[in-house]
């Protein structure tokens, strides 16, 4: 019965395999930003996200090309703090606090001063969707059943990851 309980010297390599490929996939070490996965300011997302503009879109102020954000609440494509801060100061004049960055398609609370994770927040999941189909020409990839399960067990204290 013990037998049954312990696991095989290949279920464990392949759990540390799954580990290590998880740390390489979430940055660990690396200074990586954990994004958030609730958000109490997504009432204020547009209605219709399936509909936006292109990521070769440039900033609507100063239209410059790259590094421009969507404003996930009206719409308007705007440059980067790193650019002429227009996403910016858009927040500061509108409160329009939820942007998705058309460079590496990660979303950003102003509010809360945090990444959201587009892929688990299901209101966020269509904008996500819809702009990687139109920046890369194909469906976003999803992350696998193992790398959610360590991800869980290592929110929850655990360790070994399985």
């Amino acid at each position: 019965m013990a037998d049954e309980a312990s696991s095989s010297p290949a279920e464990e390599q392949e759990c540390h395999q799954i580990e290590g490929e998880a740390e390489l996939f979430y940055g660990a070490e690396s200074g990586w930003v954990e994004a958030r996965t609730s958000c109490e300011h997504l009432s204020s997302l547009s209605s219709d996200l399936l509909h936006v503009p292109t990521p070769d879109t440039p900033c609507n102020r100063c239209h410059h090309p790259t590094e421009n954000w969507l404003c996930l609440c009206c719409k308007d494509v705007l440059c980067s703090r790193f650019v002429n801060k227009h996403m910016l100061e858009h927040y500061q004049e509108t409160k329009h606090c939820l942007a998705l960055s058309y460079s590496d398609l990660s979303v950003w609370c102003f509010s809360c001063d945090a990444y959201l994770d587009a892929q688990v927040i299901l209101q966020l999941r269509s904008v996500y969707e819809t702009t990687h189909l139109l920046k890369f020409g194909v469906p976003p990839p999803f992350r696998t059943v193992e790398c959610w399960q360590i991800c869980d067990s290592r929110m929850n204290g655990s360790s070994s990851g399985c």
